[in-house]
């Protein structure tokens, strides 16, 4: 019953407003259920096969959590992903929004909600939107989301980050505010199909720092489950 216990004791640290999802990479049916049974809300998984097969044996209590897409999304897998998960927390280009955006039309009658990822460090060995890119970011994240808005299948709902990641947490600080802040002024946008709700930013070794610079959506794994066997 640790992992039971782990996320009581997290749930009870974590403010109410900031959204627990659970990275389910590598973990079992047997702590998936004990996570569900402990009260999680929402699972994340990292590969849409994964989720298929979770999904596929929780049975009817799959159906219970919302289900996050938190890792690459290859357009081949578009359309599985599509009838997996209940959110795409990796939308990481206007490319990728449109093909998201016309298969989901084909296949569901509700629009998809989705993230835009930031790599907000601009590391080379992580997905997302990098800022070294698009000097001067801002206007260029404004005018992606703007582009993304006139898209009638997708409805965006907010921003994910990993943020470099530092043995010292302090040192992602300046990474989570900055993303904090494009967050709030694109939320400000008066634009149809854009629902800024959800800043996903925040892992186990962050989460805490994260929350402190506006995170309302935290993605942990290690800190409830313990450390992958594999």
């Amino acid at each position: 019953m640790h992992i039971a216990a782990s996320y009581a004791r997290l749930r009870k640290e974590i403010p109410d407003h900031v959204t627990i999802v659970l990275a389910g990479k590598t973990r079992s049916v047997e702590e998936i259920v004990e996570v569900i049974d402990a009260g999680v809300t929402d699972l994340g998984e990292n590969y849409v096969q994964e989720a298929e097969q979770m999904r596929s044996r929780l049975a009817q209590k799959a159906a219970t959590v919302r289900w996050h897409m938190i890792g690459h999304l290859q357009t081949n897998k578009i359309n599985k992903a599509i009838a997996t998960f209940d959110v795409v927390q990796t939308v990481d280009s206007m490319k990728k929004a449109v093909a998201l955006d016309e298969r989901v039309g084909r296949a569901r009658k509700e629009p998809l909600p989705v993230f835009i990822e930031i790599n907000i460090g601009s590391e080379f060995t992580k997905a997302g939107i990098r800022p070294d890119e698009h000097e001067p970011f801002e206007p260029y994240m404004e005018r992606l989301v703007t582009e993304m808005s006139e898209l009638s299948h997708l409805r965006i709902e907010g921003l994910m980050t990993m943020g470099p990641r530092f043995g010292d947490p302090e040192k992602s600080r300046p990474y989570f505010k900055r993303t904090r802040k494009l967050f709030e002024k694109l939320a400000n946008l008066d634009l149809s199909n854009v629902r800024m709700r959800h800043l996903s930013m925040g892992m186990t070794n962050s989460y805490k720092v994260a929350v402190e610079e506006g995170s309302n959506m935290v993605r942990l794994g290690a800190a409830v489950f313990g450390p992958r066997v594999r």
